[in-house]
């Protein structure tokens, strides 16, 4: 069956277009997005154990690294559906241009967009994380020396209900007729079963939980996970350090709160050789010393930078709310919107540089 293959030959129209010269934003962000990073060693990682492409009968597939595309680009323009970004596929001639469709080619339907998360997984997503951001510490970014982490509560996609109402819809989920809906057939939409309730300064939050880790000198996102909002941050402080070292320099610093202070994570840091950058709170029986206050303050001055990815990912991604009913799916969602994040702020360093240079 193969791959569809990219339009080389232009159509009347599209030479016309050629021809004269508009300002058009859109695709000048793509076509950055384009030069940001080495496309090739993405497809090489998408096409490993991608079994769509290979038969000889039928339908000719998309590529996976043009249905990747296409799911970055939902990120970067916050489209807020799959049918949304089909319609403004067809329509958009920046997105066309980016993805290599001729003006007579269309856009995969919505379902082939929602086929291909379902064949991502988290291992994949590590490997091109890790992967980009090597191609950026080749070209001279020193990443990993320190790592930010901290966590947000993420609003769900459905609306609150009290514990009693949710472990009745839990049980009800767990039987047979739970897994159908009221024509008997497989449940394809369903509400949030996953999410709990959780009290931050005394404002009461009904969803998940965001943990991630953020390079403390160029914000890169180097590993985000969603769980239950009450799930205590603190537990996820070693699974942010882990999942954090993605290139071959050595990480150094982990940067974190009050909310991580605890003896666990102290010694979990220490056994691996890490610094400790914990900020510290007072106990029952010692209050913070004057060296520990002035060294919170020096804290918080360098961990910012994970809340500055929470806020610009809040403005530009609706990151406070979750697009899906379940951890799994928002899991891919987020993954797409950490590769979106770090390609596009990797060309903003580099043409910064070049700027300076």
């Amino acid at each position: 069956m193969g791959f569809k293959s990219k339009q080389k030959n232009l159509t009347f129209s599209e030479f016309e277009k050629t021809t004269v010269k508009k300002k058009n934003k859109s695709l000048d962000t793509l076509m950055d997005m384009e030069k940001a990073i080495e496309w090739e060693k993405i497809e090489s990682i998408l096409l490993k154990d991608y079994p769509v492409g290979y038969k000889k009968e039928g339908n000719k597939a998309y590529s996976p690294v043009f249905l990747f595309k296409c799911l970055l680009i939902q990120k970067w323009f916050r489209i807020k559906s799959d049918p949304e970004l089909e319609n403004m596929i067809n329509d958009r001639e920046s997105f066309q241009k980016f993805l290599g469709l001729s003006a007579s080619e269309s856009s995969p339907d919505h379902s082939t967009f929602s086929k291909f998360r379902k064949r991502l997984t988290k291992g994949k997503f590590e490997l091109i994380v890790q992967n980009i951001l090597n191609q950026f510490s080749e070209r001279g970014l020193v990443i990993n020396e320190g790592i930010a982490v901290d966590a947000r509560v993420v609003k769900s996609a459905s609306r609150p209900v009290s514990n009693k109402k949710l472990a009745q819809l839990k049980a009800k989920r767990e039987t047979p007729a739970g897994r159908l809906d009221k024509n008997g057939n497989p449940l394809k939409f369903s509400r949030d079963i996953e999410s709990n309730w959780v009290t931050k300064r005394k404002k009461h939050y009904f969803g998940l939980k965001e943990h991630a880790s953020v390079d403390a000198t160029h914000g890169f996102v180097l590993a985000t996970v969603l769980s239950q909002a009450s799930v205590h941050d603190t537990n996820y402080l070693a699974y942010c350090t882990i999942y954090s070292r993605h290139t071959k320099q050595r990480l150094a610093f982990v940067y974190a709160d009050k909310g991580y202070h605890g003896e666990l994570n102290r010694a979990f840091l220490a056994m691996n050789k890490l610094k400790d950058g914990i900020m510290r709170k007072n106990e029952i029986n010692a209050k913070l010393t004057e060296y520990e206050i002035e060294r919170n303050k020096k804290i918080s001055k360098i961990r910012y930078i994970v809340e500055q990815y929470f806020g610009l990912s809040h403005l530009h991604d609706d990151g406070q709310q979750a697009r899906f009913t379940t951890i799994a799916k928002n899991n891919i969602d987020i993954w797409f919107r950490q590769v979106a994040f770090n390609i596009q702020r990797g060309f903003r360093i580099f043409e910064k540089l070049e700027e300076a240079a």
